[in-house]
């Protein structure tokens, strides 16, 4: 394993003891609304401290994007973009799907990248070139060929209510198509699930670069395709996200297309 994926995981893992310390303590955290429908706890914080700590102290140049402390500026070629828990809302209501993400990219491609779901115990590691893995073992993407018994991924818009009739299109595209589809609230874990072979794909509209970040890399070393709404590889920028087997991911794509308006297009 490469040595800044061990500096990666060590994070992690340190915000995870954070964040599982208060797991049975929600009444007592400080909860504050950065906007509607997002949240943000005092343990976010903690462990957004936690993950720069770590992160610092091994490289003192780089520079970080967190959601909490936003940029600290270093050498812009090596950009470390963290999530320290994604899934607030699940977190603060006991839902145990949440999520720590960490990705190191190096003159903006992915090079490292950790999720790591502290309740499971999953740690879900990529470096490029390496492979993806679960505690480990080595994970692929499924080989499904279209929609057909397939179990899809999703998220629901709610960070952007303007999207949420053409959102509804594309699920009512979708669901008659596949076996199920699921919205389980961490899109960072969502795309490491998929990698794993437990989704066979993925669709959300704007999320955020942290929410993606890592999750796109282990996707791709395990074998998948993620792109924006295009099939570009502008889904950072955009936020607008599908991911899959190549089948998957294009059949995703071709019956989403029939509903972008045009803000999704771009």
């Amino acid at each position: 394993m490469h040595p800044t994926l061990n500096i990666a995981i060590k994070a992690a893992r340190k915000a995870g003891d954070i964040i599982l310390r208060y797991h049975n303590q929600i009444d007592l955290l400080t909860i504050e609304n950065k906007a509607a429908n997002d949240f943000v706890s005092e343990v976010d914080k903690a462990a957004e401290d936690a993950i720069i700590d770590e992160l610092k102290y091994a490289f003192p140049d780089h520079s970080i994007l967190g959601e909490e402390n936003g940029e600290i500026l270093g050498d812009d070629r090596f950009q470390w973009i963290i999530d320290p828990l994604d899934g607030t809302t699940n977190y603060l209501h006991g839902f145990p799907q949440y999520s720590v993400s960490i990705a190191l990219y190096i003159d903006n491609e992915a090079r490292h990248a950790v999720v790591y779901d502290p309740f499971k115990e999953e740690l879900f590691t990529a470096s490029k070139g390496d492979g993806a893995y679960l505690n480990e073992q080595r994970i692929r993407m499924t080989s499904t060929r279209g929609f057909e018994n397939t179990l899809i991924g999703t998220g629901f818009p709610f960070k952007a209510p303007q999207h949420l009739d053409a959102y509804l299109d594309m699920f009512k595209a979708i669901h008659p198509q596949v076996s199920g589809i699921r919205r389980a609230g961490s899109a960072a874990l969502d795309l490491a699930w998929l990698a794993a072979g437990r989704m066979d794909g993925f669709w959300e509209i704007e999320l955020n670069i942290w929410d993606i970040a890592a999750g796109a890399l282990i996707v791709k070393e395990a074998g998948g395709y993620i792109g924006d709404f295009s099939g570009r590889d502008k889904y950072l920028e955009t936020g607008n996200v599908v991911a899959g087997n190549e089948a998957v991911f294009k059949a995703i794509l071709k019956t989403i297309h029939p509903h972008l308006t045009a803000d999704l297009q771009r």
